[in-house]
């Protein structure tokens, strides 16, 4: 089977989670990674993970399926980051769903879906990884039942809700308010990518979160 990982941000954390799979699976698949959809080279599978390109229905059909990673209960929370915003809410799980590819974000028939429960003393890397790894365990299951899968569409009588692309004004913490009613706004923040931060006494002050329970 020939598998395409597309991922446009070679400094995201999953890249780490996908080499990782991607040499322990050599020998099951012929897998490539690639960056941007001119580098695509057809097959089979083709998996979207934080693809900031938009797959057109003529690349799509250099494979007989193109997968997209999306975590959330769709067709609530279609668009950008939802976990984050579902997490910034209150959220205390969310769904990862594996659908199809389409031209209209997020609308694509589901293959899979799975419950991650997201505990509230987590940060940021520690969120990432319970995800990274389902999304990997998600990748797998469409591999090893490829040919059985019955994929469905999405609940009709839902109304879609969706999410904005997160900017950096939506990582500002209030100094004037207590950490603990701004935790879950601090937690999802990656402190190397999109780091919290907060202004004060004329100066900009980035927040780096760690656990240090030693």
């Amino acid at each position: 089977m020939k598998v395409t990982i597309l991922c446009s941000d070679k400094n995201h954390p999953i890249n780490d989670f996908i080499y990782t799979w991607m040499d322990d699976n050599k020998d099951i698949a012929d897998i490539t990674l690639a960056r941007k959809k001119n580098e695509l080279p057809g097959g089979d599978l083709l998996f979207l993970i934080s693809c900031h390109e938009i797959i057109k229905e003529k690349d799509r059909n250099l494979y007989q399926k193109s997968l997209v990673l999306h975590a959330s209960d769709l067709p609530i929370g279609r668009g950008w980051s939802p976990h984050i915003w579902e997490i910034v809410n209150g959220a205390k799980n969310i769904t990862l769903s594996l659908i199809e590819a389409e031209d209209e974000i997020d609308t694509g028939k589901i293959w899979f879906q799975t419950l991650i429960t997201i505990p509230e003393h987590l940060i940021w890397n520690e969120i990432n990884h319970l995800l990274f790894e389902a999304e990997i365990k998600l990748i797998e299951s469409t591999i090893n039942n490829f040919e059985d899968i019955q994929p469905i569409c999405q609940n009709t009588n839902i109304k879609p809700t969706y999410y904005r692309k997160r900017i950096p004004e939506d990582s500002i913490i209030n100094p004037k308010k207590s950490i603990e009613s701004q935790f879950n706004q601090i937690r999802v923040c990656d402190p190397n990518r999109f780091p919290a931060f907060f202004n004060l006494h004329g100066h900009q002050y980035k927040i780096i979160l760690e656990k240090d329970d030693e």
